[in-house]
Formats: C-alpha cells, sequence, structure tokens
C-alpha cells in the first residue's frame, strides 16, 4: 500500500509542502487464502510432505509441526478440516511476517456428531514470492489453538474412547485405559449412556488454557475439565475431555483415575449445555466417581475439614462463585459439594439423587428438585452443616 505523506519544509519564512511515496508493508489477504487453500487439500489428502513444504525455507520447527498435522488428522480420523482467512493481526513487520484469524473447522469421525469450529491465530511468513504458514497460536481474545495444531501426537483408541496426547504413546495409552475404567464407572449409575469420548491431552498447563481459549493460568490449578472442543455451544457441538497433565503429573493412580470418570459424569449428563446450581452439578460428578472407591471419609472430605478448621463451618452450600478456577480453597468446596449430594442419597436412596440431578437438569430450580424428591434444602444444609461438623470433631481428636 502506497501513503502519502506530508514533509514541512521551511523557505524564505514560507512553510511548503513535499508529498512523496512511502512503502507500507501490508498483508495479502489474496496470498493468506492460497496458502490455506493449499493446507486444507493437504490436510484432506494426508500428505505430510506437502504440508511440510508450506513452511518457510529453513524453518524446521515449523515443518515439523505442519508435516505432525497430517500425522494427527490420519490417526485421530479428523476429517471436514477447513482453514478459512478472516482478518489481519496487528501489523506487518519489517521481515514481512504476520500474523491472521483464520476460521478452522474439524471432526474426529466416528466420535463427533458435527463439525467443531474456532478462530485460530495463524503466523504468515514470506517464502521468496510465496507466503509459507510459520506456526499456530497466539493470546488475541476469543481465539482458540486446537490440540491437533500443535505438531505430532500420540493416539490411543479403544472401543468407544479415542484420546490425543502431546506426549508418548505409552501416556496415551495410559489415558485410554483410564477413560475405558472411567466409563464403566459412569455406567454403574447412568446406565443408558452410550456417548463416545474423545480425550485431549495439551502438554502443559498453558497449552490447556490455549486449547480453551482462556487466560493465561485460568485453568493452572484444575486436573481436567469438560468443554466444547471448538467455540460453538450449539446443541450437538463436539464435547470433549481436556486433562491438565501438570496437575494430575501429580496424582496418585486412583485419584486421577477420579478425575477421568468425574469429567465423564459430565460428558454423559451434557453438563457443558446445562444450567444448574454447581454444587450440584459438580458434586454430582465426584458422587459418581467417588461412588466404589471405598476411600476413608478423612482422605476424600481432607480439604473440606481443613477449610472448615481454619474458617469454620459453612453456612450455606457452595455457591458458583466458589467453584471459580482461580477460587481459593476450590478443592474444598468441591468436596463440600461432593457430601452434599452423599446426603442426598442417604437420605433419598441413589435413584432419588439422579432423579433430582435430572430435574435440575430439566430446569427445575434446586428447591423444588428436592421437595418433589421429598427433602427440604433446609434440611439437606442442615444435615450437610451438621456432617461436615462431626469430621472436624473428629479430626480434632
Amino acid at each position: 500500500m502506497v501513503a502519502l505523506v506530508a514533509v514541512f519544509l521551511v523557505r524564505d519564512g514560507r512553510h511548503e509542502v513535499d508529498t512523496g511515496p512511502l512503502d507500507v508493508r501490508r498483508a495479502s489477504p489474496g496470498d493468506a487464502a492460497a496458502v490455506l487453500s493449499a493446507f486444507a487439500a493437504a490436510v484432506g489428502d494426508r500428505d505430510p510432505d506437502a504440508l511440510a513444504a508450506l513452511a518457510p525455507s529453513g524453518d524446521d520447527q515449523a515443518a515439523r509441526v505442519l508435516a505432525g498435522v497430517a500425522r494427527n488428522v490420519e490417526a485421530a480420523h479428523l476429517t471436514g478440516v477447513g482453514a478459512r482467512y478472516v482478518d489481519q493481526v496487528g501489523v506487518v513487520a519489517a521481515d514481512g511476517s504476520w500474523s491472521g484469524v483464520v476460521e478452522m473447522t474439524w471432526q474426529v469421525d466416528g466420535f463427533d456428531r458435527m463439525p467443531s469450529a474456532a478462530d485460530v491465530i495463524v503466523d504468515f511468513a514470506p517464502d521468496g514470492a510465496d507466503l509459507a504458514i510459520a506456526g499456530f497460536g497466539g493470546t488475541e481474545p476469543g481465539s482458540r489453538t486446537p490440540l491437533w495444531l500443535h505438531g505430532e501426537l500420540a493416539v490411543a483408541t479403544a472401543p468407544g474412547v479415542l484420546v490425543m496426547v502431546d506426549g508418548s504413546a505409552a501416556a496415551a495409552e495410559v489415558v485410554a485405559r483410564r477413560a475405558v475404567r472411567g466409563v464403566a464407572v459412569v455406567r454403574r449409575v447412568l446406565s443408558g449412556w452410550t456417548t463416545p469420548v474423545v480425550v485431549e491431552v495439551p502438554g502443559s498447563a498453558a497449552d490447556l488454557d490455549a486449547a480453551l481459549g482462556a487466560d493465561p493460568g485460568t485453568y493452572a490449578g484444575v486436573a481436567a475439565v469438560t468443554a466444547t472442543a471448538g467455540s460453538s455451544t450449539d446443541p450437538g457441538a463436539p464435547v470433549h475431555v481436556f486433562v491438565n497433565p501438570e496437575v494430575t503429573a501429580g496424582l496418585r493412580r486412583a485419584g486421577a483415575q477420579v478425575v477421568m470418570s468425574h469429567e465423564l459424569v459430565h460428558v454423559a449428563t451434557d453438563a457443558v449445555r446445562t444450567p444448574m446450581e454447581p454444587w450440584l452439578l459438580e458434586g454430582f460428578a465426584d458422587y459418581v466417581a467417588l461412588r466404589g472407591t471405598r476411600l476413608p471419609d478423612p482422605v476424600t472430605l481432607g480439604r473440606a475439614i481443613a477449610a472448615a478448621r481454619r474458617n469454620g463451618v459453612p453456612r450455606t452450600l457452595p455457591t458458583a462463585a466458589d467453584f471459580d478456577t482461580r477460587a481459593r480453597d476450590l478443592q474444598a468446596r468441591y468436596e463440600e459439594a461432593w457430601l452434599a449430594c452423599r446426603v442426598i442419597a442417604e437420605r433419598l436412596g441413589e435413584r432419588g439423587l439422579v432423579g433430582v440431578y435430572r430435574d435440575a437438569a430439566a430446569g427445575q430450580h434446586i428447591t423444588s428438585a428436592l421437595a418433589r424428591a421429598g427433602l427440604s434444602e433446609r434440611a439437606l444444609t442442615w444435615t450437610w452443616r451438621n456432617r461436615l461438623a462431626g469430621f472436624v470433631v473428629d479430626a480434632l481428636q
């Protein structure tokens, strides 16, 4: 693009204006669309060499990432991969490189009922007379970096389960076995559930934030989260389990299994699109996940007991604010929610708890759902507080 720049000159006391051309580097949407079309074609052909050729000459890292994308598409059975240029981000650098927003679409064949879509930041760089793809990812608000664009992943499958891990094949197999066990755990309570499961394990907590389009640090302390694979929350939009490897690496085998089973309850109940009281949503998931573990109460409620000793027994059941991913004593709130659901199951039976959950999922207020099952919210809260207080007393003895 050519811009006119005014230069003021002083001559004999007079101000004169001299205009001249100044070259300003400009991104080319046409070139971006062309290289993205080549990207989509190479992905469709599952051709790692063709994808690697789209990297800037001499950029081995970009070439490896692009070649890995082809292998991911093959191994994870991705279909419908598309890349549509949307807009430029920022300015063109002195070396001619720049970034743009690209709408990516993809679908895990046999697992996702419809394609996912997300805005992805793509880095472009000049390569002679052509434009090349230098990388994926950025911090532009609303953008995501899908895991399959991170370079070659390890993929493991089992009946009804597909796992993608930014790590070793052995790690992927471990997660797949964990998911298979989790499916069995969930079906003991929700016997009619048959939804296939996709689990994604990024390489770091930062990559997890990027995959979910979250601000850096949002999920740093969370072991896993169930969310849509792309930006859409429409009915039918694919929902996957995303695991934080930095947290789960510090868990024992039983703890990691509980985390997986918990998230699979969310998949089974479509929790992503189910508005209800968070304590019931999370407490029910923990109730199902912990149901057969036989862990002693001081272990299962360890953080809740410690928080109650420090701050006193809560007067109310956990609120939505208590479940913010960066909230203090977050794990204690989860344990308190589990205890509330266990109290419901003890008073109404397991079917009664499932009935309360389903009524709440269908839109009933929790007070009405409990009352319909024969338990008042006030009675639940009173019993829950006294039970927690009893555990605190026991811990002091």
